[in-house]
């Protein structure tokens, strides 16, 4: 037991940055994780170390090849003593070396090989990160994978240019992290409990020092409903009638016997706060659609906890919650003594408590309604059931679903499926943009497959391959039905990188890339939808649906 602890110690110190970042249960999600590596080339080395130091669980690399003089060039993980040896083995080995607590794997093979003797490999891991793999390969991967619903990150680095696609049919978000959230205070949904605390608390009997260390959401909250008494129980809309709130409660702060106004800070604050303390409760556009949806509306036995929750959610929201979303239960850091403080902050944890209460009632009913009536139970190791924990953070992060459902691969490279009308915007962009070099990239694979190699590559003299490449990219947008050209400067670019995979560049996108995998694995954070691009010359990016 006790080295049990320490092992817990441990880790708990090696990992303590990222559990502030995504908690226990993220962290636990890391180590669960298997991980798939197609290739070993700089750029996938590169997103494997930067999952393998956070602690994944395993890892396997598999790649058929060799290493290779132009492979010690731009690999870190590989090294002269390397060349001619399997790449798969030398870089597991070396990266294992990065993290004690991650397993690593090979398998010397291709994966064309794999996809048509043993396609059943893939399916035991949590994701596929697939790097510089040619079209064919690609798609059929891609299939294999959509059919078993195992996300799939393909990233590719060509030269000067970082390419990343996330493909994974369906991916819920329960902690997405907003970087800008609004405090949950219900001033416009006033709840009884809060209402009763206010009301409780006698502003014009209060002895000085009380007065100055009232909360401000107390204070808020009681010249918010003299404003309400003077205009029809409404709330103050526009900036000319918060401007009149605000001139309220400064008229509230004492005077002193020389007729200057105190200093009190909490009033300050009330003032401050008052527009961000009153925007308006609702349920925001993004979960809406999530109750609109056919996942959420039509549940049966085989329905994902996500939905089973979002379900029961909804319900709340229509009954129980008046039209709001559970009470977050959480309240900011304010100017005020600790006993008041500390009841108003109970206050909000007993109705977020309550209303958390509400949503398990509903699950369990749900549960029972299609069949899956199994207990709820508290601890997830010894069941496979929705538990409290689950519902506790879906309620306090209800504002905050997110769900990305991206395009298959194959629709995206079909001709009548392919996304004409984003990629005619930016091919008709007069300065053209960073989305140009995905035509690009499709262009020099038109190539490959005509030419059983890539523009340029192991050639001193890349002219004679500029108009073939050109004719490619014509054919391309010919099937795509586009009329636009891509300029001379950028075909000839393409030529003169020869397919090369440039270290820095590779590095840059082996941690964009591992964050996005990282961002899967925990269902933390909210990955992209589903194409990124990296401009290495102007260091530019964007990201696309495509």
């Amino acid at each position: 037991m006790a080295e049990t602890k320490a092992n817990a110690l441990d880790k708990n110190n090696k990992y303590d940055r990222q559990l502030r970042l995504w908690g226990d249960h993220g962290q636990s999600a890391l180590e669960s994780a298997r991980v798939c590596l197609i290739n070993a080339t700089a750029t996938g080395t590169e997103i494997l170390k930067n999952v393998i130091l956070p602690g994944i669980g395993s890892f396997t690399i598999v790649d058929g090849n060799k290493v290779q003089g132009e492979d010690v060039g731009n690999n870190f993980f590989l090294n002269v003593e390397s060349i001619g040896k399997s790449r798969a083995q030398v870089a597991t080995e070396l990266l294992s070396e990065l993290n004690d607590d991650v397993t690593g794997n090979f398998v010397e093979e291709n994966v064309e090989t794999l996809l048509e003797s043993n396609a059943e490999f893939f399916s035991s891991f949590s994701i596929i990160i697939a790097t510089n793999l040619h079209e064919k390969t690609l798609l059929q991967l891609g299939e294999v994978l959509w059919d078993k619903n195992i996300p799939l990150l393909v990233c590719r680095c060509y030269g000067f240019i970082g390419y990343l696609r996330l493909v994974v049919k369906e991916h819920t978000i329960v902690e997405s992290h907003p970087d800008n959230s609004l405090e949950d205070l219900r001033l416009d949904h006033p709840f009884a409990a809060f209402h009763s605390f206010c009301d409780s608390l006698d502003m014009d009997g209060m002895s000085k020092k009380d007065h100055s260390h009232t909360p401000w959401l107390v204070i808020l909250y009681k010249y918010l409903q003299q404003w309400k008494q003077m205009h029809d129980g409404e709330m103050p809309k526009n900036y000319r009638e918060k401007t009149q709130l605000k001139e309220m409660i400064k008229k509230g702060i004492l005077i002193n016997e020389n007729g200057v106004p105190e200093v009190e800070e909490n009033f300050d604050e009330a003032v401050n706060n008052v527009n961000s303390a009153l925007v308006p409760t609702k349920v925001p556009s993004e979960v809406q659609k999530l109750f609109d949806d056919p996942c959420c509306t039509e549940l049966n036995s085989e329905s994902k906890s996500f939905w089973i929750l979002c379900r029961a959610l909804k319900e709340f929201v229509q009954n129980e919650g008046k039209g709001c979303l559970p009470l977050r239960g959480t309240i900011p850091d304010m100017t005020a003594d600790s006993e008041r403080y500390i009841q108003l902050q109970n206050v909000y944890r007993e109705q977020a408590a309550a209303d958390t209460s509400a949503v398990h009632n509903r699950v369990y009913s749900l549960l029972e309604d299609i069949g899956r009536d199994e207990p709820l139970c508290v601890d997830p190791k010894t069941c496979n059931v929705i538990t409290e924990n689950e519902i506790k953070t879906f309620c306090r992060n209800a504002a905050f679903l997110r769900l990305v459902r991206c395009r298959s691969l194959a629709e995206e490279y079909g001709s009548d499926t392919a996304n004409k009308e984003e990629l005619n915007m930016h091919l008709e962009s007069e300065e053209g943009d960073d989305v140009l070099f995905y035509i690009l990239l499709r262009g020099v694979d038109r190539f490959y497959e005509e030419y059983n190699r890539y523009p340029g590559l192991h050639n001193d003299d890349v002219e004679p391959d500029t108009p073939k490449l050109k004719t490619c990219l014509s054919k391309l947008l010919h099937d795509w039905g586009l009329s636009g050209n891509v300029k001379d400067d950028y075909v000839h670019e393409m030529c003169r990188y020869g397919a090369s995979e440039i270290h820095s560049i590779a590095s840059y996108m082996g941690g964009v890339g591992a964050q996005e995998v990282i961002k899967v694995l925990t269902a933390q954070f909210v990955p992209i939808n589903n194409t990124y691009i990296y401009n290495g010359s102007t260091q530019t990016s964007t990201t696309v649906a495509l």
